[in-house]
């Protein structure tokens, strides 16, 4: 296959896993290391982190650092201040991406962006989470309800002046369900801290 053959021949496979592929999943489409590194240098793929390319003709990603993390650590839940942020319910501007991951499993190694992360277990790890397709990418994000006990429940790693704001925004907001609230209040056992503050807003 000639040199012009194999490139097309990785391009349309590219487009056909969405655009963007790490370099395993690369490798096993038959994809060699040196076609990508060629096709970065042509300005046809771009790197976006280690080992993870998309094609360069898409539009401007979104959601960059959430993709990213996304793609390097499937899975990852985005959670608490990031979450937050996404749902608008905070006018922080996160220093990092915080996700959960599974507890005893290994935090991600990601050289950009950089990430702050917490170990959840069970119900606490699988319940509310929402997913979320942001450019051509399937993100976990925890929904409104689950990120404010969470936030509740890491209040100390976060700061309660952030905690009481979402809360602030989310009790104003149209979509409230405070039902919901309650629920994942439970799950994260948060309830008894909780309650008071939502009762003096409601």
């Amino acid at each position: 296959m000639s040199r012009e053959q194999t490139d097309k021949s990785a391009l349309e496979t590219m487009e056909k896993h969405g655009g963007q592929l790490r370099m395993a999943e690369a490798l096993k489409e038959g994809i060699a290391r040196r076609t990508l590194y060629r096709l970065v240098d042509e300005g046809k793929l771009e790197r976006i982190t280690r080992g993870v390319y998309r094609l360069a003709h898409l539009p401007e990603i979104s959601y960059p650092d959430f993709v990213t993390v996304s793609v390097r650590a499937p899975k990852a839940v985005i959670c608490l201040v990031s979450a937050l942020s996404f749902h608008d319910l905070t006018t922080q501007v996160p220093h990092s991406v915080w996700i959960a991951i599974p507890r005893d499993s290994r935090p991600p190694r990601i050289d950009y962006p950089p990430i702050s992360w917490i170990e959840v277990s069970g119900e606490a790890y699988d319940s509310g989470v929402e997913r979320h397709f942001l450019d051509e990418t399937e993100v976990r994000i925890y929904g409104p309800e689950k990120t404010l006990a969470d936030c509740f429940k890491y209040r100390n790693k976060i700061g309660m002046d952030v905690v009481l704001e979402a809360l602030n925004l989310y009790v104003r907001g149209s979509r409230q369900d405070i039902d919901s609230l309650l629920h994942f209040a439970e799950i994260c056992r948060v309830s008894a801290v909780m309650k008071p503050y939502l009762e003096a807003l409601v």
